[in-house]
């Protein structure tokens, strides 16, 4: 397990190697005992003293070897070094460090132990929980931290005493998967704001703090205050949560409550008892199925998926969160004829051995289980939005009903689902070449669920989706 321990540095020349020298020393026993690796990445922000100059001699004659430096041709400001440093984070968790001594790496295990523990996925250092003593910092500079401190706190809905903190640790997957849009100090709330939208699980640990003045280097002003305040306003306002096309649709439907009440309740009579959910993204049926069930099991490919749906599920002890591939049997090996019911919702039109997948779910059930498969209908209405999703095709009832039946399933029926958003289907993916589902249409198109579920068996053209209702019988060796 690695730790990415992120630098943005700008004209920090006459402390920069001192900061170095105690970020690769930091924790030290703690990573040694924890077994765990870091790497440094500091990104030159386009300093105009010798900062980068300073850096690679003190790497040239050091033995470190795990320090990466990557520089900026201008300064950006600091979000822009650290969305640099992050592209760039190989580790599962991830440390910003400033290149000041305002923050002391010696702290990184107070960071750290509340995401090896698996009870959160991002911890704030924070400069004002602690008690005793402290280095007092200016009146007006403490007023604004704190107004901003619950400014923020609003609109992430949380209850933080410093949100602005420049010391955070956070599962590197989770922000590399946010499209962050700060450039300067904006990016502490954007954080924020952006991972509790995500239902990040939030931890504060009291640090030590040494600030520094303005004569001493320090690089925030009062008009930075304005421009936290007005980055606040913009993240709560909007929900630009995903940097991948594919998983902000995916996101969006989290957004449409009704029409997953309705696909849960179509798919619910064929439920058993222990239940095997594969490609479950960020948890919408998830949250459905699940509540009654004795034994539920949550799998996806995407690690930053898997770790959102580990934190909103953390309290429900009948859900057990897995990776698995479909196309992988050696990830069916421990479910080998213990399911009663495989859940496969908008998961086999990704895969290239469609037939391959369904044996792996066949594989998974007792004899009498219930695969339940629900896929786009109608090769016709294929387009840019089938595209963005990553979709190899679209099924016609006799295709599925075949791919069923070689992969070895009693095929017991096949549903028409959800006709009402055909023709919009073919007009954003096909004559407009929209590439994301629009946030109004979704709403719309939400709200009305309780009268498309009354009219939608009557409407004339076809359904989106099918969703089939597969039976694994007993295997021919077995009579």
């Amino acid at each position: 397990m690695r730790v990415s321990i992120l630098v943005p540095v700008y004209n920090e020349a006459r402390l920069i190697t001192r900061v170095l020298d105690r970020v690769v020393t930091g924790g030290a026993d703690y990573f040694e005992d924890t077994g765990l690796e870091r790497e440094v990445i500091v990104v030159d922000d386009g300093s105009s003293d010798a900062t980068y100059s300073t850096i690679e001699r003190w790497i040239a004659n050091g033995e470190e070897r795990s320090i990466r430096l990557l520089r900026h041709d201008r300064n950006l400001g600091k979000g822009a070094a650290i969305r640099t440093a992050l592209e760039h984070a190989t580790g599962e968790f991830s440390i910003i460090q400033d290149a000041d001594l305002e923050y002391d790496p010696g702290e990184y295990p107070k960071l750290l132990a509340p995401l090896l523990t698996d009870e959160a996925d991002i911890v704030f250092g924070s400069r004002f929980l602690g008690a005793g003593e402290r280095p007092v910092a200016r009146f007006w500079y403490a007023v604004a931290n704190r107004w901003l401190t619950k400014f923020c706190g609003m609109a992430a809905d949380l209850d933080l005493t410093d949100s602005l903190t420049g010391f955070k640790a956070f599962r590197t997957v989770i922000a590399q998967s946010l499209p962050l849009r700060s450039a300067r100090f904006g990016i502490e709330v954007e954080l924020t704001i952006k991972f509790a939208k995500r239902r990040a699980r939030f931890w504060e640990a009291p640090i030590a703090y040494c600030p520094r003045t303005r004569s001493e280097g320090k690089k925030i002003r009062a008009k930075d205050a304005l421009g936290i305040a007005a980055a606040i306003f913009r993240f709560w306002a909007r929900n630009d949560l995903y940097a991948d096309q594919a998983a902000a649709m995916l996101g969006a439907m989290e957004h449409a409550p009704r029409f997953n009440r309705w696909m849960a309740e179509t798919v619910k009579p064929f439920l058993g008892n222990r239940i095997l959910e594969i490609g479950a993204g960020i948890g919408n049926l998830t949250r459905l199925l699940s509540a009654d069930q004795p034994c539920y099991i949550v799998s996806d490919l995407d690690e930053r998926h898997l770790a959102q749906v580990r934190s909103e599920m953390r309290y429900r002890t009948n859900i057990r969160v897995v990776r698995c591939d479909l196309e992988n049997s050696e990830d069916f090996s421990e479910f080998q004829g213990n399911m009663d019911t495989a859940i496969c919702i908008n998961v086999l039109e990704h895969i290239r051995d469609d037939v391959r997948g369904l044996r792996n779910l066949r594989w998974s059930l007792r004899v009498g289980g219930r695969a339940i498969v629900l896929v786009p209908q109608d090769e016709r209405v294929y387009g840019t939005m089938d595209e963005t999703l990553g979709h190899y095709r679209r099924y016609s009832k006799p295709e599925l009903a075949a791919r069923m039946v070689e992969a070895g399933f009693c095929v017991q029926q096949i549903l028409e689902f959800n006709r009402v958003t055909y023709p919009g289907w073919f007009l954003n993916g096909r004559i407009l070449r929209r590439r994301s589902v629009s946030p109004v249409q979704l709403w719309l198109f939400d709200l009305l669920v309780p009268l498309w579920k009354r009219v939608d068996a009557r409407l004339p053209w076809p359904a989106t989706s099918l969703i089939a209702i597969g039976v694994r019988g007993h295997d021919a060796a077995e009579g």
